[in-house]
Order: structure tokens, then sequence, then C-alpha cells
């Protein structure tokens, strides 16, 4: 039988040093350890761990989870801060009409999470951001750090968390400084986060003391894998796990999940059992049921044996993945249950509703008057390899491209390359194509999608796009942040590609973006060679 709860340690009493090694104990990194330890020789620790109210949590989160079970056990006094005006601020990833809304979602969904692991609630202090953060001795102190914090300062600190544009709006900018002054105003001794915080923790030990207020501990989580490799992300439907969903779901999507045999890097199965399951193992162990003729059943006792097993292809992907679903309907199914009641039904339909797109022959969507929205993920954007490059025979200026895209027949694409780009560097590369534009005949020849490139005038360079290094040809492109499924065909007289064409561009750094979301794959991200801040068409 699997058993997931927490080791019970009540009425254990702890010495400084066994409390000090539970609080930092599967940390990546911890700042101001001496702090902790002067803390622990006179009274328990404060912390407090922070969540914006954004997309939906996942089972992601079950990794700050564990940690603040731990945090419980030391004795620690643990705060969990709600922040609402944070995720309004991040470029209002959370519209202020659905704020109230999913800061209440949040609060349930945590409590949940929590009680499902065993974690009593009574220890826990819960607040809310706005609670606080409007009343005027806070909103002084926002003024007062604005005006010894650069603008430089403020968006390296916001670099890893806070979503990067071009040109940034001011709330972006605040956002670090907020975060900062939480320490103060929750009276902690600690602040825990996910090591992509780092930048912002190292902006609080630098500009609090200037300020007045003492400088705090830092404890920092490492970043979980999402199942496609990358980072797990709530905006990012594949990446996650959501924490309703279904059994079947839950199956679906950990078959489709990226689990290569004997590869343990960015192994988002793995390092869930790294991360979670080994830790809330009560009896430390993860046990892996087989069928006799694959070996039988095996118990882990730890997780460098199971990571071992695996990297050796001693362990199966498919019955790693079994055991982990085994594991996490475990986890998951306390948590179905609390949420299947009609209030908390509403609660989230409420908070997260669902975007109604008007598409062809959606005649009720368009009596309600509905508008489309204008979201890169309306584009179908795929790698595609080049089996093959001629020239066209009634145009000097245009190549014919056989393209494979991951489908049963290959397509005919037309691009405006020759003089520009070289033919044999075309051939056989891997490069991104606009799969849903309606086809369009060029000069005889019809063309079915369009091959995306960097281009700059002065002087006149045009490099195609480049997927992540592993890439197949079918891999879905899309841009970090934005969630659905792509049209079926553009609508040429509504203009939506030449609508979101004007936002594609090069960063600084070569990646390819829309208004500074990431284009990218399960592999990463979507570059140029050379182009910088260089329109992609």
């Amino acid at each position: 039988m699997i058993t997931l709860e927490m080791a019970d340690e009540k009425g254990v009493r702890m010495t400084e040093d066994e409390k000090f090694n539970l609080i930092t104990r599967n940390l990546q990194e911890t700042l101001g350890e001496d702090k902790i330890k002067a803390v622990l020789k006179e009274r328990d620790l404060k912390v407090y761990w922070g969540t914006a109210t954004t997309g939906r949590p996942h089972v992601g989160y079950f990794v700050p989870m564990c940690k603040i079970s731990d945090f419980l056990r030391a004795g620690c006094g643990v705060t969990i801060l709600l922040a609402d005006l944070h995720a309004y601020l991040d470029n209002m990833k959370a519209p202020w009409s659905l704020l109230a809304k999913r800061t209440e979602y949040y609060e349930h969904v945590i409590k949940a999470m929590l009680k499902s692991i065993s974690v009593p609630l009574d220890k826990l202090k819960f607040v809310k951001g706005t609670d606080y953060q409007l009343s005027r001795e806070y909103t002084l102190d926002v003024y007062r750090m604005s005006s010894m914090v650069t603008e430089h300062d403020a968006r390296k600190a916001g670099a890893e968390v806070v979503k990067q544009v071009s040109s940034p709006l001011l709330s972006g900018l605040l956002y670090p400084g907020l975060q900062a002054l939480d320490e103060e105003y929750l009276d902690v001794d600690a602040q825990f986060g996910g090591v992509d915080q780092r930048k912002i923790f190292t902006f609080a030990k630098k500009y609090m003391p200037h300020l007045g207020y003492k400088e705090r501990a830092h404890l920092m989580n490492p970043m979980v894998p999402g199942l496609t490799g990358g980072k797990m992300s709530s905006s990012e439907e594949d990446s996650k796990i959501d924490l309703l969903d279904s059994s079947a779901q839950l199956k679906k999507k950990l078959k489709k999940a990226f689990c290569e045999p004997g590869n343990v890097e960015e192994n988002g199965i793995l390092a869930f059992c790294k991360s979670v399951l080994f830790p809330l193992s009560k009896t430390g162990e993860f046990v892996v049921k087989r069928s006799e003729e694959n070996g039988g059943p095996v118990t882990f006792a730890d997780y460098k044996a199971l990571e071992e097993a695996f990297a050796k292809q001693e362990l199966h992907p498919g019955d790693l993945k079994a055991a982990v679903e085994a594991y996490l309907n475990c986890l998951l199914e306390p948590i179905r249950k609390e949420f299947d009641t009609p209030e908390l039904k509403k609660l989230t339909a409420e908070a997260y509703p669902i975007e109604k797109k008007k598409g062809a022959g959606n005649a009720a969507s368009a009596k309600e008057g509905n508008t489309e929205e204008l979201s890169p993920s309306r584009l179908d954007l795929r790698v595609g390899k080049i089996l093959k490059v001629d020239k066209h025979p009634e145009a000097d200026s245009l190549f014919v491209e056989t393209v494979d895209l991951g489908e049963q027949e290959t397509r005919t694409v037309v691009s405006g390359l020759v003089g520009l780009y070289p033919a044999d560097k075309l051939q056989d590369r891997l490069c991104i194509f606009l799969c849903n534009l309606k086809p369009v005949k060029m000069r005889g020849v019809m063309s079915s999608a369009m091959l995306m490139c960097a281009s700059v005038q002065e002087p006149r360079s045009v490099e195609p796009l480049t997927p992540p290094e592993g890439s197949s040809p079918g891999d879905r492109v899309f841009f970090e942040g934005h969630k659905g499924e792509p049209d079926e065909q553009l609508n040429p007289k509504k203009k939506v590609w030449e609508k979101l064409q004007v936002d594609l561009k090069t960063s600084d750094k070569l990646v390819a973006e829309w208004q500074g979301n990431t284009m990218m794959t399960k592999l990463g991200h979507v570059t140029c060679d050379s182009l910088k801040h260089a329109p992609i068409c």
C-alpha cells in the first residue's frame, strides 16, 4: 500500500542543530545561516512564504508545501502570504476584477494541499497582501524605497520573476521593493522561496538596512522541471498537472511527459520524486510495482538509489511513470474531494473563467458579441525540416522548399530568400514554420506555410529562426505565458497574423519573443544566429 504523509515528530524535543538541519534540508541555497542559528539559540524561527495569486496552482506547489511542513516540524512560526497585489503588479497577470476570487481560490487550495500531507493548519497564519500593503505606513515605505532604488537595480532584481518586456511598466519595477518590505511588515526572521527569487532576496539584503530595517535570512528551494523538461509553469498547460485534474487527465499528462531512458537531467518525473515524494514518504522509501516479467516490485531506500537505477536503465520510464501516477493520485484525491462541492466549483469557475473565442461557425458566440483574443497562442507554429530546396521556375527571388512538419505528407513552402540566404544552408535544416495561414499561390506555386525569419533592412540581412537542439519535425512552438489551441486557419480578413507580427522580434540575447514573451518548444528557446532586436516575419 502506498503511504504518503510526513513522519509525525510531535512531542519530540529537538536540539538547535536538529532544528537547523530540518529547516535547511533539501534547499538549493541558504543566505544568512548565521542569522538563523543566532535566532534558534533564543527562540523558534519565524518564516514567511509568499505566492502571487495568478495562474492555478499545480502539483509543483507540493515542493514548497514539503518545506513548510519541515519548518513547522522544526517549531517555526510560518506565515503564508497570499500576494494579491503582487499578482496585479506583475504585468497584470491577475486582472483586478478576478483578484479577490483568485486569492480566495489560492487559500482554499493551499489549505487542501497541506491537509492532504497531514500538515496541521492551526500552526499556520494566512495573510492577504492588500490587508496591509495599502496602509499609510507601508505606502510611505514604498515611496522611501523608490527614492533610493535605481531603475537598473529594480529591473535586475525582478529579472527571474517579473515578466520581462522591452518597455517595462512601473508596476513591475515596484514589485521587488514590495516583496522586500513584506519581510518587515510580516515581522519574520527569514523569507522562503524558489531559487528563481534569489535576485529579489539579495535586493532585500541590500536595501532593507538602508530603510533602517534588519537584514533577514533567505531560504531557497531548487526549481523543479516541468513534465516537458523546462520550468513547471501555470501558463504552459502541458508542463504541469493541475491539482484538480482527474485521474484520467493525470494519466494522459504523465504519458506525454518527457522521461527519456537513462536521462536524469531536466527530468521532471525524477525531480518530483526527489523534491516531493521522498520527503513525504513516511518510510523514506519509494515503491515501484512492476509485473514479475518486468523484474517484479522494487523498493528504493532513497532518491540516489532511484536515480542510479534509472541512469543505468534498470528502471523503465513506463514503470517510473506508473509509480508516480499512483503516488500522485494518493496526493490529489483528498483535494479533488474537497473541491467537489457546489460552492468550490463555483469559486473555481469565477476565479478562472474559461476564455471564449468566437470561432468559425460559432453563431452563439457571435450573438453574444464576444471578440477574439489577440494572443500568439492562435498561431500554429511548428518545427519543420527542409528536405529539398529548388529555385522557383517562374520567379528569380523565390525558393520552393519541401518541408517535413511531422504530418503524413510534406508541405510546399515558397520563401523569398534567393540572394539573402544560401540554399545549401537551408537544405536539411530545422526551422520554424507558421502553418495555419490560408494557403496562397505564389507565381503559380501553392505555398501552405511560412518560414519564420528574423530580418533587418540596413544592411539587408535575413536569418531563419532556429529551434532548440534535439528538436524534431512537428514539435509545437509556443510563447511563454500564453496557452490555448491555435486557430484551425487564420482568417485573412481579420488580419490576425499582421496584428501579432508587429510585436514579434528577437531580443538582445538572440531569443525570439512576442511582447517580451519567449518563443519556445518543450526543449527550450527559439533563437536566431546573430540579428538582435530584429523583426520576425
